[in-house]
């Protein structure tokens, strides 16, 4: 990975659609982003239960990163920004499905969320709204 900038990382939590459909399972965490002067959206989906174990695979124990006044990071809106962060195969893939907590743990193995937390206030507090990662 050559140059990386970083435009967006938010997450949510997903809500019904339909009463028959499981959506409020799942939160979504999106990463905005350019490599080599290519914008791509990831989007990672995962069961919000993975949340509620984190202490048992991270040195997490909240989903709340930071929080200033008005301003706060969650975990889901570091999920998508960090898989690809610490996995150059997921670059341009537009849509990453976990359901094992097993896989998850993995993907985020290692990941230094007080590096992720800086670079989200970056694309929030710079003029230009990005963020450029060298590696």
């Amino acid at each position: 990975m050559e140059r990386l900038i970083i435009y967006e990382s938010k997450g949510y939590e997903l809500e019904k659609a339909q009463p028959n459909t499981s959506e409020d399972f799942f939160n979504r965490s999106e990463v905005e982003y350019e490599v080599n002067g290519v914008k791509y959206k990831t989007a990672v989906l995962y069961l919000r239960y993975f949340e509620e174990k984190l202490s048992t695979f991270s040195d997490l124990k909240d989903v709340t990163l930071y929080e200033n006044g008005e301003e706060s990071i969650y975990f889901c809106d570091t999920v998508a920004l960090a898989i690809v962060l610490k996995n150059p195969n997921y670059i341009g893939r537009k849509r990453i499905y976990i359901n094992e907590i097993t896989q998850f743990s993995k993907e985020l193995e290692g990941v230094n969320y007080e590096q992720l937390v800086q670079y989200i206030r970056g694309t929030k507090q710079n003029a230009n709204k990005k963020v450029h990662i060298n590696d």
